[in-house]
């Protein structure tokens, strides 16, 4: 049997989805919105960012995460979200929700200084374990994708593709994205050779993600 480059995610076993469920599920409070480099908490915890294109649906995932209604704003606009917003979780971890890139409605200004938050970011968070990249499952890797996937290659930021809006596709539709996606990902040394699937709104792939975030170190 072949194996397929960057499968998708076994499923974990219950103890590590029950840890996950417990550490995600538990104290989460936003913390603070940063717009400068200066402004970043102290890096005395563990972190893991999510990265995507406006309106992949980044802050609905974070609220799947969370099991919380709105702990992190949704919106139709793209490129609502302008800043990097931390979350404390307890007291061992950050979720850290990074601004949409590519198609944001906003004057071009702006939004340079976002990507220009954003390479810093990445660049310079010694806490930071793991990137999760949000890929529409609906349209798969654009341009704008590939091109944070090379800053991520370029910051030695390890990367986990997440696959969002699953329920909006065919199982023969999910499967050729998928194919996309892993052409896309060869190219990336920084990419790790697993991807999840998930749906925000049916609970698809949350526990599973969950438990990654617990089981990193």
């Amino acid at each position: 049997m072949t194996t397929l480059p960057f499968p998708l995610v076994e499923e974990p076993d219950h103890t590590i989805t029950e840890a996950g469920r417990k550490l995600l599920t538990g104290e989460v409070e936003f913390l603070k919105g940063v717009v400068a480099m200066d402004g970043l908490p102290p890096a005395d915890r563990l972190e893991v960012c999510f990265a995507g294109r406006s309106n992949v649906g980044k802050s609905s995932l974070i609220n799947a995460l969370t099991g919380r209604r709105a702990i992190a704003r949704t919106s139709n606009t793209p490129g609502r979200t302008q800043e990097i917003n931390y979350f404390t979780v307890g007291d061992s971890h950050y979720l850290v929700d990074l601004p949409g890139y590519g198609f944001a409605k906003a004057p071009l200004p702006v939004v340079a200084k976002w990507q220009k938050l954003l390479k810093s970011y990445l660049s310079g968070r010694a806490t930071l374990r793991r990137a999760f990249l949000l890929i529409d499952m609906r349209h798969g890797v654009k341009d704008v994708d590939a091109e944070i996937m090379r800053l991520l290659n370029q910051s030695a930021v390890t990367f986990q593709v997440v696959l969002t809006k699953a329920d909006k596709l065919s199982t023969a539709e999910q499967e050729k994205t998928l194919a996309q996606v892993r052409a896309a990902l060869a190219k990336h040394p920084a990419a790790y050779p697993e991807l999840v699937v998930t749906s925000s709104e049916k609970g698809l792939g949350i526990p599973t993600l969950r438990a990654i975030i617990a089981g990193l170190t």
